[in-house]
């Protein structure tokens, strides 16, 4: 078996292919590439009033890239909820070491110093690659991902990868799309240049909420545009 390096992932995240282990304790990686893809469209991004309103009032501190190996760590924890996890310890030390090239990144709201929740995962060109979220409290990976969305689309990101669709990440717009639209979606979106760390967050957040309408959807566009 192939032993996977930083180097060989970011070659299959290019390729449209990523690891996952079949559980927290197994040794092996597999490889999928899904016959259908989740995305979430960056322009079509939902946020509902109630997200929207727990985000304005700021009741956690949002921060990036600040502890990305505690939040990869979080997400692997068993809950209630997901007892089982696909992360092993070889998906944390290689994604601490994409981190620390820097193709990987972590989003995390705490409350108090406390790490409340967050999310991460690897940004290639203008494509970033969702990998997992964690809560430990009420509404915090929901906050993170909006600060995500709005990092994205501040910074030029145009392809923001679920890898699956989930019934939580449906109601903020992911879809599924065939893999010949992803694949030609993710040879366009590593075609252009985003940068991640160069965005101003707390004006990316509000242009993002400030641009949605009442029912947190964003604006309607002219039916003759095209994607």
């Amino acid at each position: 078996m192939i032993e996977l390096n930083a180097q060989l992932l970011l070659r299959a995240y290019a390729a449209g292919i990523f690891p996952m282990a079949e559980s927290a304790e197994s040794p092996e990686l597999y490889w999928f590439d899904p016959e259908r893809r989740g995305i979430l469209p960056l322009d079509a991004f939902h946020v509902p009033r109630t997200l929207r309103r727990t985000v304005r009032r700021g009741g956690f501190e949002v921060r990036v890239d600040t502890d990305f190996a505690a939040v990869i760590r979080a997400c692997a924890e068993p809950t209630a909820e997901r007892p089982k996890t696909w992360i092993n310890a070889d998906i944390v030390r290689l994604y601490c070491e994409l981190h620390a090239a820097g193709f990987a990144h972590s989003v995390e709201c705490r409350r108090d110093g406390r790490l409340a929740g967050g999310l991460y995962g690897v940004s290639l060109g203008s494509a970033f690659f969702g990998e997992s979220m964690f809560s430990r409290e009420t509404d915090a990976s929901k906050v993170a991902l909006v600060h995500l969305v709005a990092r994205l689309r501040a910074a030029g990101y145009t392809l923001l990868d679920t890898q699956f669709v989930t019934d939580h990440l449906s109601r903020f717009g992911a879809v599924e799309i065939p893999r010949a639209e992803y694949r030609r979606r993710l040879a366009a979106a590593l075609s252009r240049t985003a940068d991640f760390a160069g965005v101003d967050q707390a004006r990316a957040v509000a242009a993002l909420l400030d641009g949605m309408g009442q029912d947190g959807s964003p604006p309607v566009q002219d039916s003759t545009q095209t994607s």
